[in-house]
Parts: structure tokens; C-alpha cells; sequence
């Protein structure tokens, strides 16, 4: 599969899994840390798969403006990568808790659309040819992550 189509269908995934996690809002903390577990893993999963293949790659192509999105996009990582930190520590009945998960929230949609719109296209543009094969590795990454 395309690299960018998978990355893509990991923030669909990403976005509805918010969406459920807002729905349990009035349930047990027990079923809203177990989305927000589903949410962290995935991210985390996704956060990997970009630093180690697909923003290499990209960065490999890239002009000093796109390697200066990549960079920016890896400083993105590590403050969502903090916050999923900070939020497996805290109590989700706690008030921080719902602060920082907002905060994490509101992180990945900025960094989704950031990456829809300026990152992707970039991609497209200067791994077109590599896009299968790079999108490939990524699913073979994926496929392991999950049987572990």
C-alpha cells in the first residue's frame, strides 16, 4: 500500500478512537482508559513508523524547507510522545487527566492537518516512486508490532 494512504488511514483510525473516547466520556474510567490505552499504543506505533521510514525517506529528497517540516514534525512527536507519558502516570478521574488528554487531542489534530497539508504532498511529489515499496516496509513494521 501507498505510504501516505496508510499513514492516512492511521489518522482516521486515530480520529475515530477520539471520537469513541468522547462518547465514553459519561462511562467508567475503566472503559476510557482502555480507549485511551488503544489511542496511545496506536500512536505510538504510527509516531514510529514515521521517524524510522517514512520521514527518513522523505528527508533523504527533501530541500532545506521540507527538511525543516520534518524537524518540525519530529519536535511534534516528542510533545505527544510526552503527553502519553504524563497521561499513563495520572488517574483519568483526575482533572489533569482530561486537561492533558484535550491537550494531546488538540497536538495530533494540529499535527494531522499540518501533515495532510503541507508534509504529504511533499511526499507524494518526491518519493513517487518509492511510495509502494516505503509504504510496504510500514505494513510489514505494523504486522510485527501487532503479533508481539
Amino acid at each position: 500500500m501507498n505510504a501516505v494512504k496508510l499513514l492516512k488511514q492511521d489518522h482516521q483510525r486515530v480520529r475515530k478512537l477520539f471520537d469513541e473516547y468522547d462518547a465514553a466520556s459519561d462511562r467508567s474510567s475503566k472503559k476510557k482508559r482502555e480507549i485511551a490505552e488503544t489511542i496511545f499504543q496506536e500512536l505510538e506505533l504510527h509516531r514510529r513508523l514515521e521517524e524510522e521510514i517514512f520521514y527518513p525517506a522523505v528527508n533523504a529528497r527533501a530541500n532545506q524547507e521540507v527538511k525543516e517540516l520534518v524537524i518540525e514534525n519530529l519536535e511534534e512527536h516528542q510533545e505527544v510522545g510526552s503527553l502519553i507519558e504524563e497521561l499513563r502516570e495520572l488517574d483519568p478521574e483526575d482533572a489533569a487527566y482530561e486537561e492533558s488528554f484535550a491537550q494531546l487531542v488538540e497536538s495530533v489534530q494540529e499535527h494531522i492537518e499540518a501533515e495532510e497539508s503541507e508534509m504529504f504532498p511533499e511526499a507524494e511529489k518526491r518519493l513517487r516512486d518509492q511510495l509502494d515499496e516505503i509504504g510496504s516496509q510500514m505494513e510489514e513494521e505494523k504486522e510485527m508490532a501487532s503479533t508481539h
